[in-house]
């Protein structure tokens, strides 16, 4: 089995030493690089193509947020997972818009802290109880348009982390017509990417994770 090649982004050099301690040992797991802020990690990024980011948000020079933009802007497919002590509203909506695709907190487990690395590897969607359970939902005071059975059914998919391929096979439908129906999932909850859509959807009690 190819190991994950992870980048360690954060500014508190303990916190590394002790990220790169527990997952070293990891047989599936490759530490490539370490950055101590945000810049440095889309230098250590360009250069070392990891296949994960374990990204922190508060660093000085670039903070996460915008590093994941950046990121994400030149290389679309980049798995960013977010790893904060801040479960905050505004904390959480910045790194999602960014682009991140998981958010776990530092008091998780080392099993969940594995476990998220290979979901967002593995291009799903990764979010701590705690972080969906405090999203607050960006759409309009007349909340999102209601969406169709098919749309549920596609967003219930979509929560569980599958892909739009995935999605079309077990609903039977072509993977064209599933990407439609993810875009219009978007457009009526007011989400930019897949990992805000379930937010909301968890928020609004539409699906349950």
């Amino acid at each position: 089995m190819t190991p994950i090649k992870i980048l360690i982004v954060e500014d508190q050099r303990i916190v590394r030493e002790g990220l790169r301690a527990v997952l070293e040992d990891e047989p599936e797991i490759a530490i490539v690089g370490e950055a101590a802020n945000g810049q440095e990690a889309l230098e250590l990024f360009a250069r070392l193509r990891p296949d994960v980011v374990l990204m922190d948000l508060q660093m000085p020079v670039v903070d996460g947020p915008e590093a994941t933009r950046r990121i994400r802007e030149h290389s679309p497919d980049a798995h960013i997972l977010v790893l904060t002590t801040y479960a905050t509203d505004e904390f959480i909506f910045k790194a999602l818009r960014a682009g991140a695709q998981g958010y776990l907190l530092k008091d998780a487990s080392v099993d969940d802290l594995l476990a998220a690395i290979r979901s967002v590897h593995a291009g799903q969607t990764l979010l701590a109880p705690a972080v969906a359970a405090r999203l607050v939902v960006g759409v309009s005071s007349g909340g999102p348009e209601a969406l169709t059975p098919r749309e549920l059914e596609v967003l219930t998919l979509m929560g569980q982390g599958r892909s739009n391929s995935e999605i079309a096979a077990l609903l039977s439908i072509a993977p064209r017509t599933a990407k439609v129906h993810v875009q219009n999932i978007l457009g009526k909850l007011g989400a930019t990417n897949r990992t805000e859509a379930v937010s909301i959807a968890v928020r609004q009690k539409l699906i349950s994770l």
